[in-house]
């Protein structure tokens, strides 16, 4: 676990910290991980560097396995947690499936802004962020995911996803060590 190195075009990419789903009941409490994300969103804006908003309104069709989700959702279910501070600067991507990239301008957005490398952080960790993570491998960005920036509401997922899927994908660290290398 460490990060090497952050491209000087590096944006950060914070999934799903929106009010419906910091309310689960998750491995690591939810207000550390949104603390540390703001941090680092903090650093990033500082820096002038891109903050990505993602937010999830809905879900992918098709069946599963898993239980159906019923009934309405709370009114603010999707909105962004306020202790984010969202800039003007920010962008924010509203997305209908697990990651961030399907279905969106994300990576648009990015390569409009030179990006080379992503540093993701987010819940759940075996969904929202590992789909963004590997699609953002996949479209050619350098990964950064800030571990303990993550979480999730299954324990043994989280831990795959942390110890096995990231380290295939890029580099892994703290929230407060990818901070210390943007300088």
């Amino acid at each position: 676990m460490a990060a090497t190195v952050l491209d000087p075009t590096t944006a950060l990419v914070l999934v799903d910290l929106q009010k419906g789903i910091t309310g689960l009941p998750t491995v690591h409490p939810a207000h550390e991980v949104v603390e540390r994300a703001a941090r680092l969103a903090d650093a990033f804006r500082a820096r002038g560097l891109p903050v990505v908003l993602v937010r999830v309104t809905g879900g992918a069709p098709g069946r599963t396995e898993g239980p159906a989700r019923s009934g309405e959702l709370p009114a603010d279910w999707a909105e962004l947690v306020p202790e984010l501070g969202r800039a003007d600067s920010d962008i924010v991507v509203t997305k209908q499936q697990w990651g961030a990239f399907y279905g969106t301008d994300l990576d648009l957005q990015l390569r409009r802004r030179g990006v080379s490398q992503v540093v993701v952080a987010g819940i759940a960790t075996s969904l929202g962020v590992e789909s963004t993570a590997r699609a953002a491998h996949e479209h050619g960005y350098h990964v950064t995911v800030a571990v303990d920036a993550v979480t999730d509401i299954d324990a043994d997922a989280h831990r795959n996803s942390v110890e096995k899927i990231f380290p295939r994908l890029g580099e892994t660290d703290t929230a407060e060590a990818i901070a210390e290398l943007l300088g």
